[in-house]
Parts: structure tokens; sequence; C-alpha cells
């Protein structure tokens, strides 16, 4: 089945199409880094012998989002499976003294998530058929000072896929939502936390074992779900004096 996955250099997309290269899956690995995206796909197409292409992508160049489907189902077909994996948390102080920084924080991690996917969401619609997974965030269920930036957009893009799915789902499309907790990836290093941090590798296969079997929301690693619904019951009046 022709996949494409957006974002291919992050740890957890390279697990997701490992884990679609081992079951024979085409597959279209795009990112901003075009030179990395080539080397991932050049290892996949020598170690399981499946098509693999590279193309550049930029969640902020939402004119040639299009472009970059065209691109992709020229090279391995009507995709059936697409996974945006891409994101950018920045740096909480500095977004509030330059807007500009919590810009590219909303627009890379909604804007240009929501662009790529109704572009995906168009092509598939027609043909009845496909699956289109969103890597959200557990940081977008409830505002902290800490990121409120990244979780508000994380939450909003939550909120589209909802929509999202509930539109599709009469025409044919699956839409999952991924809410990650801690994983290790560059999001997370240098992490002070209690909490047990998942390896991208178990992150990948709950993502692609999730998509599989039609489910809509799989927080992983799955806690944080009890994790959130104790945090989302805090009042607002206590909860804006604690430090999370």
């Amino acid at each position: 089945m022709p996949t494409l996955i957006l974002g291919a250099t992050s740890p957890i997309a390279r697990a997701v199409a490992d884990d679609y290269a081992r079951q024979g899956h085409a597959l279209c690995l795009a990112a901003r880094d075009i030179d990395e995206a080539r080397r991932i796909a050049s290892d996949l197409h020598i170690r399981h012998n499946i098509p693999t292409h590279a193309l550049a992508f930029d969640a902020l160049d939402i004119d040639d989002h299009a472009g970059c489907i065209d691109e992709a189902e020229e090279a391995i077909g009507s995709i059936d499976t697409a996974l945006l994996a891409f994101g950018f948390m920045g740096d909480q102080q500095e977004s509030q003294q330059d807007f500009h920084q919590a810009r590219r924080v909303i627009d890379v991690n909604y804007t240009g998530a929501v662009s790529i996917a109704e572009v995906l969401a168009r092509r598939m619609s027609d043909r009845g058929e496909g699956t289109i997974i969103g890597i959200s965030s557990v940081a977008g269920e409830r505002g902290r000072a800490s990121n409120y930036f990244y979780g508000s957009a994380k939450g909003a893009f939550t909120l589209y896929l909802q929509g999202l799915r509930n539109r599709l789902s009469k025409e044919g499309v699956h839409v999952l939502t991924v809410k990650l907790g801690f994983v290790d990836t560059r999001m997370t290093f240098d992490m002070d936390t209690t909490i047990p941090i998942a390896s991208p590798d178990e992150a990948g296969q709950a993502i692609v074992d999730a998509a599989q079997k039609k489910i809509d929301v799989l927080y992983y690693p799955r806690f944080w779900r009890g994790i959130m619904a104790t945090i989302k019951s805090i009042p607002e009046r206590v909860f804006k004096y604690l430090s999370l």
C-alpha cells in the first residue's frame, strides 16, 4: 500500500516507516532535510526491497502542499495511508518576547498540518478510502504556562482532526488522532521528569497497530489517558496556581 510519511526524519516517523516497510508498503518520505530523507529511503529500500521515494516538504510552504502530494502519488501511487509526524515546539520564553517565534509554532503545528491534511482528505475522499494519521500531543489537553503556544496549537489540531474524522467517516476515510506523552525525541531531550519516557520504536508500533485497527484516538504511552483525565478535572481556580 502506498504510504506517505510527512516529517520523515523524526525518530517516531522512522519507526513507523520501518514498520510499514516490513509489511511491504511502498513509501514516500517527505521532510525539510531532503538529504536525510533520501538516506532513510535508500536504507529502507535496500533492507526491505520496497519502492521508496524522498521529497522535500515544508509545513510552512502551503502553496506547495498540493504539489508535494502530486509528486508522492506520481512516485509510489495513490496514497493509502499518510502520517503527519512533523512538529515544532519552539521556546516559550522566546515566543512571549517575539510573536514571530510564536507564529512559527502555531503555523507548523496547526496551519501547515491542516493545509496538507485537507489536500490528502480531498484525494482520499474522492477515492472513498484511505487513512490519515495526525500526531498531536497531550499538551493540547489543557493550557499550561510553560508551553501554551505549543499546547494551544496542538489542541486546535486535535479538534480539527476530530471534525475531519466525523466528516470523512461517511466517505470511507479513517482519521487517527495520536496524543503523545513523553517519547524519547528531540522535544524531550534532557527533560527532568519522573514520568517514564517511551521509546520511539514502541510508539511507532503502537501507531501502526492503532491505524490498522481503525482506532479513533490513541494516547501513547497509554497511561497518559488517565493522567490527562485527572489534570483536566482540576478546577481552574486551583490549576492556575500549580506548576505543571
